[in-house]
């Protein structure tokens, strides 16, 4: 019911404030699951999905957004969760897969989930290598994987900015993408191939210049390494 009311409130004000233009929208199936992966540009891309898709839409955001005490605590709460958002301990290893398994489970209950195949936003506004997490859901779940591209956001909230600019968004949804014609979910080279291909169509939706390596700093030191290997490995 929550998610109903902030959808028929928000999303019309969305529209105006920022200018907002949806395409492709008949390109989001309607019913069962469905895997939307978008380039991730601002904090505000999981307010913009959720709102300005043709259906509810779930995300996972890290758990401190809904531990806060006081009215302050209550507030952001009742928002994040009015706009489909489910906790979760940010992490590798155990966390990070605990993150795909609560997306997983949204998925086996017919819902549509919403993921950045890159981890975290571009600072740069290049796109940056998927994670193969995606694949991996779609794969397990046999969801298809609607991809998403979002303009503007960037500009709207920059990264590390607190304020909101009145600056025109652009959302673009393309058509469904099959995934199992790469393989299982268990094999490295179908989740790899999958992923890949998100990616170049999320590329072609964007226009973005692509990155070809992960959005994170060079590893520091043997530990790191062998961590982002461990990442690569496990589906993330």
């Amino acid at each position: 019911m929550l998610k109903f009311a902030s959808r028929a409130v928000l999303s019309p004000l969305v529209r105006v404030l920022f200018r907002a233009k949806v395409v492709g929208k008949k390109n989001v199936p309607l019913h069962g699951p469905v895997i939307l992966a978008s380039n991730h540009l601002s904090f505000i891309d999981s307010v913009v999905i959720t709102l300005l898709a043709p259906r509810t839409v779930s995300f996972l955001a890290k758990d401190s957004y809904f531990n806060g005490t006081g009215l302050k605590g209550f507030a952001s709460r009742a928002f994040f969760r009015s706009i489909g958002a489910i906790p979760v301990t940010r992490g590798v290893g155990q966390a990070a897969q605990d993150a795909l398994d609560a997306g997983l489970e949204l998925l086996e209950e017919q819902s549509a989930f919403a993921i950045y195949p890159e981890g975290t936003r571009s600072l740069d506004g290049r796109l940056y290598r998927g994670r193969t997490g995606v694949a991996w859901l779609a794969l397990k779940s046999g969801a298809p994987v609607v991809p998403v591209g979002i303009e503007g956001t960037d500009k709207v909230q920059p990264p590390g900015s607190k304020g909101i600019s009145f600056a025109r968004i652009r959302i673009r949804f393309g058509e469904p993408l099959d995934l199992s014609v790469y393989g299982k979910a268990d094999s490295g080279k179908a989740r790899r191939h999958g992923t890949d291909a998100v990616m170049a169509a999320i590329a072609q939706l964007t226009g973005q210049e692509v990155a070809p390596h992960y959005n994170e700093p060079p590893p520091k030191g043997l530990v790191e390494t062998v961590r982002r290997r461990f990442f690569e490995r496990f589906k993330l």
